[in-house]
């Protein structure tokens, strides 16, 4: 089978097709013929040596992937050969076999081809995850996305729209900001503004925002507080910017607010499976509504991996680059 890995780090010209062995599913597993998958920002930095696979993960790219179960491991039940199927995974995305714990398959989201659905996992378990279950953003609150053009900022967007929420946005131009408005973001600020956290603060009137999902880290932690109202929470998924910086523990005090970090990649498949079940019976229906959908840039062979990886690096990109695998 093709499939896409980085022997050195490097560019995007480091990554390489290679032809690997057929897999076969262990007990518990189901093996996946991909015909979809899609570049995330974790893929950059594994290629360039930053960020590797967990123990005992594949050194194959690829952190999700959406197909046809092409064979069934011993123990595994309510799944069979040719269903459609997708996951989040801890590598192996970018092929075209991958394999997955039956816990945390989760049918194709309705309405949705397999190509289309490969945009989906990643990005819409992040947001779910780290705005809904540790954010506990509620009906009627706010949420400052930052990245709001991004795979999971376009996701978050859609969920808190769905959900009764006011979504603001960051992003990198008022092109992109824009077309967050368009998807259904309530107002944005352009990142490279002098002062964005005083825009927040006036887009709510001085209240602040209830919730704010961060990927940039150290260089933005004393705005993003500052941009908290009372009992805020600050959810922080990604170090974009820098892994350290100085906080005011008085402003926690004083406002109550809570700062917190995730990870997905790391979990082990007994935490990853509760999520995949969530996703499933709360956000799959939004597809099926169409209040929610994949926002896919572009869709490029797998060939064009290299290219896919360039477009995102160079913040090229409204939503997410799809791999076909099959292209």
């Amino acid at each position: 089978m093709r499939a896409v890995i980085a022997p050195e780090p490097g560019g995007p010209e480091a990554l390489q097709i290679v032809d690997r062995p057929e897999l076969s599913p262990g007990r518990g597993e189901l093996l996946v013929r991909v015909a979809g998958s899609a570049v995330n920002r974790a893929d950059l930095l594994q290629r360039k040596g930053l960020y590797p696979p967990p123990e005992g993960a594949t050194d194959v790219l690829g952190l999700e992937a959406a197909g046809a179960v092409a064979a069934v491991g011993d123990g595994v039940e309510g799944w069979s050969e040719g269903d459609g199927i997708c996951a989040v995974l801890p590598g192996g995305g970018y092929a075209e076999q991958a394999l997955v714990p039956a816990v945390v398959a989760m049918p194709l989201p309705p309405g949705l081809s397999p190509v289309e659905a490969a945009a989906v996992p990643e990005v819409f378990a992040t947001a779910y995850d780290n705005v809904f279950r540790r954010g506990r953003l509620l009906a009627g609150e706010t949420v400052l996305i930052h990245g709001g053009a991004s795979g999971v900022g376009t996701a978050t967007i859609q969920l808190a729209k769905r959900s009764g929420c006011r979504a603001l946005v960051t992003a990198g131009s008022r092109e992109r900001v824009d077309q967050c408005v368009e998807l259904g973001a309530d107002g944005g600020v352009v990142y490279r503004d002098d002062d964005w956290s005083k825009t927040v603060l006036e887009m709510t009137d001085g209240r602040g925002v209830d919730v704010v999902l961060d990927i940039v880290g150290g260089p933005y932690l004393r705005a993003n507080l500052r941009c908290l109202a009372t009992e805020g929470r600050l959810v922080i998924i990604g170090l974009m910017g820098g892994a350290k910086a100085e906080i005011d523990l008085s402003v926690l005090l004083s406002r109550r607010v809570a700062v917190m970090g995730s990870t997905l990649r790391a979990r082990s498949t007994e935490e990853k499976a509760p999520l995949a079940r969530r996703l499933v019976s709360d956000v799959w229906p939004g597809f099926g509504d169409r209040s929610l959908r994949p926002v896919i840039d572009r869709v490029l062979p797998l060939a064009a991996i290299a290219e896919a990886h360039t477009a995102l690096e160079a913040g090229d990109v409204f939503g997410k680059i799809v791999l076909d695998i099959a292209g």
